[in-house]
């Protein structure tokens, strides 16, 4: 690597980059923020926690909280040109503020590198399952047969390892192409296939017998089954969904083109996100429905019921071997975003060749990764502050901490320190009571929003620490 002295020649090369087009931006996007978590985790806290009433409330937090932070982002990162950590250099002294706010580039990149540490085993799992399920193994299984299966994998961490290498090389490769020949290219890819094979599975599904079951769930209005916590989950799921907090969206808001609308590219990119959430949902829950089977979240549903779900059902190990297919491309699209923040700074400060660096970074990232994988085998004993494996120690760091901590900081800085010239021409205000509104839902009520899910998160972990 060069010397740091060369970043300012770097930092004009980055700057000149941009996206084919707004649609890129938006397919880019909606594929950073559609991951793991829109396929098993969010039809089921909706279900869970009032069906279409919460789908209501969620969207209301999408509009209060998630857009706004995003937008914020965004505008930052188009106004910037620069990796995050530089973003917040310049900004801060266009706004005569101290240097001190690029911690909050520095915050983002490390939660970014943190998470995809774990998420590339994770997305491995995925990966494996393509296999596993298409060639048959699920055909006819019973649950202790499915069960012993998927433990006897996550006991084997040579196997583990082996299924994350494979995906870290992927996203490496393709990150370190560049945005025109390596990120662009994978999402022009990647997206359209994700959206045939989501449709796939609706069909599959519609067919399944257990549709209006499936439906039912997610939509019915169950007002009762709505508490406050529903509307924290609501809150956390608005902004944990939108890759905010990490750096991402201000390190893909540099490559935005100069004519392209925020807000409604923000909006479409959060309804497409949301759209394809509740797609997912029911594509996988009349699934499990029709088998008699019970819902549940996280891995065990992914990797546990569904599997037995496929196992039981006509073309089963097909679709099956298609939906980890749709899991894996979910993955993969996030996966590119978490590691461009790093990369970009990396390329910048140092004025080094892109290759070289996303290399670096993946070997780094790929050796972190492995305590997320002894900690389901070798190391699961192995337990830190508050009874944390190394995995739960750092999801909890990045996701609990970092997340909301950055984004809310990132939205104060860009509504109340910004030169408010600067960020009503990056959003096109022109109407005082539009200025009004923004600073009123992005500079109170999304801050306001994410400390709510950031104090109910942690106050339980430090509660547990002081008894």
């Amino acid at each position: 690597m060069a010397t740091p002295s060369n970043a300012s020649s770097a930092s004009s090369s980055t700057a000149s980059q941009r996206w084919s087009s707004r649609w890129l931006f938006v397919l880019a996007a909606a594929g950073s923020a559609v991951g793991l978590g829109n396929i098993w985790k969010f039809p089921y806290i909706a279900g869970e926690n009032g069906g279409g009433a919460f789908v209501l409330i969620y969207l209301v937090c999408i509009a209060a909280v998630g857009i706004p932070i995003m937008v914020s982002e965004v505008l930052m990162g188009r106004q910037g040109r620069s990796s995050p950590i530089h973003t917040m250099r310049k900004l801060a002294k266009a706004s005569g503020r101290s240097d001190r706010w690029s911690i909050l580039g520095w915050m983002g990149v490390l939660a970014g590198f943190l998470i995809l540490s774990y998420y590339a085993v994770i997305a491995g799992w995925a990966v494996s399952y393509i296999w596993t399920s298409g060639s048959g193994t699920f055909d006819g299984a019973s649950a202790e047969t499915v069960i012993a299966s998927f433990d006897a994998f996550l006991a084997s961490p040579m196997e583990l390892i082996a299924y994350q290498t494979g995906f870290m090389i992927l996203t490496i490769w393709i990150v370190g192409r560049g945005v025109t020949k390596g990120l662009e290219t994978a999402i022009r890819w990647f997206m359209p296939l994700m959206f045939l094979l989501l449709i796939a599975l609706l069909i599959y599904s519609f067919n399944s017998g257990g549709f209006a079951q499936g439906f039912a769930f997610m939509f019915d209005m169950k007002w009762e089954a709505v508490t406050a916590d529903s509307w924290l989950i609501a809150m956390g799921q608005a902004f944990f969904t939108l890759s905010l907090g990490m750096g991402t969206m201000m390190a893909y808001g540099a490559y935005v083109p100069d004519d392209a609308n925020l807000g409604t590219t923000v909006v479409t990119i959060a309804g497409l996100d949301t759209l394809i959430a509740l797609a997912a949902g029911l594509a996988i829950f009349p699934i499990v429905f029709a088998n008699g089977l019970e819902v549940a979240q996280g891995p065990g549903l992914t990797f546990v019921t569904l599997p037995l779900a496929f196992g039981q059902m006509p073309m089963g190990s097909l679709f099956g071997a298609l939906f980890f297919l749709l899991l894996s491309f979910a993955a993969i699209t996030s996966a590119i975003s978490l590691t461009e923040p790093a990369l970009a700074y990396l390329v910048e400060e140092y004025n080094a060749k892109r290759q070289r660096v996303a290399i670096t970074l993946g070997v780094i990232c790929w050796v972190l990764g492995l305590g997320t994988v002894f900690s389901f085998n070798i190391w699961s004993d192995v337990t830190f502050v508050g009874g944390l494996t190394f995995f739960d120690t750092v999801d909890y760091f990045s996701q609990n901490i970092l997340l909301p901590l950055g984004g809310m900081l990132i939205t104060f800085f860009a509504i109340w320190l910004l030169p408010k010239g600067m960020v009503e021409t990056q959003l096109g205000i022109e109407k005082p009571i539009i200025a009004l509104v923004w600073r009123l839902v992005g500079g109170v009520v999304a801050p306001l929003g994410v400390l709510a899910v950031f104090l109910s998160t942690v106050w339980p972990m430090l509660s547990g620490l002081w008894q």
